[in-house]
This record gives C-alpha cells, structure tokens and sequence, in this order.
C-alpha cells in the first residue's frame, strides 16, 4: 500500500510512505541541485586526456567546501570519495584513482552535494579527447531517454509512465536498460521513497503527485543490460564489457509537470548538445 505524507513528518526512510514537499522542500532542492548543477559545470575542463579521476574528485570537494557544502557521499556506506567516477564499460558507482584518463574515454561524474541539508543529486556524460561514433551514438541514445523519461514526469502519471518511456526509446534504439539500478526519491535523505524504476510498464507502479521529490537517472548499455560488481563492492560494470553511459536530474512533481533542479547553469549538461541545458 502507497501512503503520502507531509515532507516534515518524515524523517528516514520508510517502504510505501512517500513524502510530499511544499514550498520550502523545492527552495532546499532549488539550491542545492544549483550548486551541483554549477560544481558539475566546474569540472567540465578538468576532464581531459591526462588527468586522473583523483585529481577531478579532490577539485569537487574543493568546490563543495568553499562554498557551504557536503559532498553526500563522503564516508557513505564507508566511501571515501565526493564523487563517482564511472569509465567506459564502468556502469556506475566507479571510484576515484590515480590512472590518468586517456583520448576515447567517456566517463560519467556522479556528484550529490548537501546544501543546508537538502541533497542536490545529479550525473552527467563528459567526452575525454575525441570519442568514437558508437560512444557518441550511447551518450545521444541517453540522454533521449533520460528526456523521454522526463516528458512522462507529470501528475497523473505513474513511476511505470517513466521507467516505460525511458525503456521504449532505448531499446527502440537497439540499446538496453540497466536494471540492477533505480533512481530514488531525495530531499533531506539521500535516498528516500519512492523507487524510479528506468523500464516498466505504463500505468503501473506509484501514481505522481504534485510535491513529490526524486532523481531520474538511466543507465544505457551498448550491448546487454546485465551488470556484476567488483571485488570493491562498489564498482558496476557491464558483463559484457560494452560501453555505458548514464545521466540523472533531481526533479519535483509540480501541479501542472515538473520543475528540474539540476539544470546545468552553462547550458552544458548534454555533450552531445552543448546548447542546451537539460
């Protein structure tokens, strides 16, 4: 059974009790998804042949400190990093190391800063050099379906709506969806109700209403969608050792659609796209 309740009144986590936020949930989420949104921005020229991922975490966090903020996932489950760093066939939760990045890669930056308690969780693809064709083909495929997902992101809907317009538009493709993976509900907790499935079937799942808070964050693979974790207990990659890429906003559900929180401020969320911002 799904329950809704008042934003306030929750404090962890609890299965089939969502939370609906006011006014001052989508300002905390205003800010905080800026923040990231800009930190992400930041990092943008960091992110070239040479460069070790270490060296682009220790800039965030540089970020986050000097100006207010948190990095989510600092000592996180015992995670050491203030972001994930997820390379070619690394499907997501790729951690921060000392190997420089070469020309070809892509690579996904997973960042979520706390901005006077409210979680601003986003990721995005960035090119390293000169990619391939079938790497920019992946990066375009999903940041279509992230957007397809988005498009379904209104009251009335169901989180079935989204995870289905997010599957149909990338198989349609002749790529897959990972399923081993949602995106989440957040706002004062990191990971809070309700799940967002990135497959699914229409009019299933949990029906949006407007205060509703979470991340949409699709996973595409080029070849299967089957992911294995590595020794690390973090690392995802695609078993199949095809590339993945991935991109998530924070959005909220609001009366008439949804507001996104993590709009790149340099209009530079989508490499594919550099023009626009979401």
């Amino acid at each position: 059974m799904i329950t809704y309740v008042d934003a306030p009144s929750k404090a962890r986590r609890t299965a089939g009790v969502i939370p609906l936020h006011g006014e001052e949930g989508f300002a905390g989420m205003r800010k905080a998804g800026a923040l990231t949104a800009l930190a992400l921005d930041v990092l943008t020229p960091f992110v070239e042949p040479g460069v070790p991922t270490a060296t682009i975490d220790k800039i965030a966090y540089e970020f986050a400190r000097d100006h207010g903020a948190v990095p989510a996932t600092v000592f996180y489950k015992g995670y050491r990093h203030s972001l994930c760093t997820s390379i070619n066939h690394v499907v997501c939760h790729g951690i921060p190391d000392d190997r420089p990045l070469r020309d070809g890669d892509i690579v996904n930056i997973d960042l979520t800063l706390v901005v006077d308690g409210w979680h601003g969780d986003s990721s995005r693809m960035y090119p390293v050099g000169e990619i391939t064709r079938k790497a920019e083909r992946l990066i375009e495929v999903t940041y279509e379906s992230l957007a397809a997902g988005l498009a379904a992101a209104v009251p009335g809907n169901t989180t079935g709506d989204i995870g289905a317009a997010i599957q149909s538009y990338a198989e349609g493709e002749r790529t897959s969806v990972v399923r081993d993976f949602v995106g989440h509900g957040v706002g004062k907790l990191f990971h809070d109700e309700p799940n967002i499935m990135h497959f699914g079937t229409p009019g299933t799942g949990v029906p949006l209403r407007p205060g509703m808070i979470f991340t949409i964050e699709p996973m595409i693979n080029l070849g299967r969608p089957h992911v294995k974790i590595l020794s690390d207990g973090w690392t995802a990659v695609t078993r199949d050792r095809t590339l993945s890429a991935q991109c998530e906003h924070s959005i909220g559900i609001t009366e008439t659609g949804h507001e996104i929180f993590t709009l790149s401020p340099g209009g530079i969320f989508n490499p594919m796209a550099p023009a626009k911002a979401a």
